[in-house]
């Protein structure tokens, strides 16, 4: 019996690896969409992974990525919460010590400074739904919330975004018709 739960740990331990080998990459895109910080990125995922391992063997045979995507998300806002009532956030963004001045770095850095300025909700809904390009119900799992929240969220999170930045609008536009 010993050997059969020892095979079954290893088994277990070798398909997380699998896993966070083969998802990471996409996992820490969404994660630096979601805090807009390269390090907090790093420490979301790795917090999410953590969290997920304990699960595990709970969670490999439905949908692991939504369930580490869920988990990301509740600490993202656990820690902007947290952040929010320990400092003050600045109405501009803070000036980037070095920027690469081409057109595609310009349009990251607009982007992501205008999804900074969304609450924390909108932000992950706009992430989820139009980079990880997942369907409204695959948001509202995982945000664990009612596909109309998504809907409003993800309506209110886009007028905000066309506001701070039509410039985004005007590049979305032209890469249409490109």
């Amino acid at each position: 019996m010993g050997g059969v739960l020892l095979g079954e740990g290893v088994g277990m331990v070798e398909s997380f690896h699998e896993f966070v080998v083969h998802r990471s990459p996409a996992l820490s895109r969404t994660a630096y969409l979601l805090t807009g910080d390269h390090q907090l990125a790093e420490d979301l995922v790795q917090t999410a992974l953590a969290r997920t391992y304990r699960h595990w063997r709970r969670v490999r045979d439905g949908n692991p990525e939504a369930y580490v995507r869920r988990v990301m998300y509740h600490q993202q806002v656990s820690w902007w919460r947290r952040r929010r009532l320990a400092e003050r956030l600045e109405a501009e963004p803070a000036e980037q010590a070095a920027v690469d001045h081409s057109e595609a770095t310009t349009l990251r850095v607009t982007l992501n400074a205008a999804l900074g300025q969304l609450s924390p909700r909108q932000r992950a809904v706009i992430v989820l739904r139009y980079y990880e390009d997942l369907t409204e119900a695959q948001v509202a799992e995982v945000l664990g919330c009612s596909i109309g929240t998504v809907k409003r969220h993800g309506h209110d999170g886009l007028r905000r975004l066309r506001a701070i930045a039509p410039e985004l609008v005007d590049a979305a536009a032209e890469r249409s018709t490109r």
